[in-house]
């Protein structure tokens, strides 16, 4: 019996995730886009504990590693994109359903491909194969969840710095939700932090730390915050590829230049 509730813990949380997400998206119908992003936001907390509860367990199995990819599908791509979609995304028409349907596709994509490789080795590995789907919406959602908070609590006399800063950075969604999608499906490595250990001290007070994340995100300031991380694990991957390529393409030159040396 206690064997039985042991496995079952990562995947309550793994539920959890799931219910959070369907959440969500009856936020966002009812056009509440705080509690949506807040409800994601929980979702992505939730996602970071139950694969680490499951290997802090050794209950890891093939069934939770499914039922993680439908999970993150609801909450990392269905739900993202009906918010984002509702958000801005409806008034450019046609277009804006297209790019709502890529985010949703690539999401899908990017998990099965997931599933594939996982299936293939049960090694924890240092990179994932593209961007995580997690990290694609928490960009988008701790985005809302900033722009909201800000709304609600910003000054008069601050109107003026929205004013000029909230329209571009709302132009600016359809073009990132775009790239997040292609970003989800490419081959670029981005950094997995599957392989940090921690002592049962160390793994006590990060889920203790996580728990105080959910509570210290009513501050606006600290989804900002947030939403900058996520921004820069992003850039990471690219910048990255752009570095290798670089490195490449110099090794190259200089061979050439090497050559034409010997030549002459």
């Amino acid at each position: 019996m206690a064997r039985k509730l042991k496995k079952s813990v990562a995947s309550f949380f793994t539920c959890g995730n799931m219910i959070c997400g369907y959440l969500s998206m009856i936020s966002v119908v009812n056009g509440d886009f705080l509690k949506a992003s807040w409800l994601l936001a929980i979702a992505i907390v939730l996602d970071m504990m139950d694969g680490r509860i499951a290997r802090i367990t050794n209950t890891t199995s093939s069934f939770g590693v499914q039922l993680d990819s439908l999970s993150d599908l609801v909450s990392f791509g269905v739900a993202p994109s009906l918010m984002m979609y509702q958000f801005i995304l409806r008034d450019l028409d046609k277009i804006g359903i297209a790019i709502a349907v890529l985010l949703v596709l690539c999401s899908a994509l990017r998990l099965a491909r997931f599933n594939v490789i996982a299936k293939r080795s049960a090694a924890v590995h240092g990179f994932f194969v593209g961007l995580p789907t997690p990290a694609s919406a928490g960009l988008l959602v701790f985005f809302v969840l900033s722009y909201e908070l800000s709304i609600r609590s910003l000054a008069l006399k601050a109107a003026p710095i929205l004013i000029k800063s909230v329209p571009l950075l709302l132009g600016m969604m359809p073009v990132v939700m775009i790239v997040l999608s292609l970003l989800m499906v490419s081959n670029l490595p981005y950094v997995s932090f599957k392989k940090i250990k921690f002592s049962c001290y160390e793994k006590f007070n990060l889920l203790v730390m996580i728990l105080l994340l959910i509570c210290v995100f009513v501050w606006d300031i600290v989804s900002s915050i947030v939403f900058m991380l996520f921004f820069v694990y992003i850039l990471s991957g690219m910048c990255g590829y752009v570095i290798r390529l670089w490195k490449n393409l110099r090794k190259i030159y200089l061979k050439k230049v090497g050559d034409v040396d010997v030549g002459d």
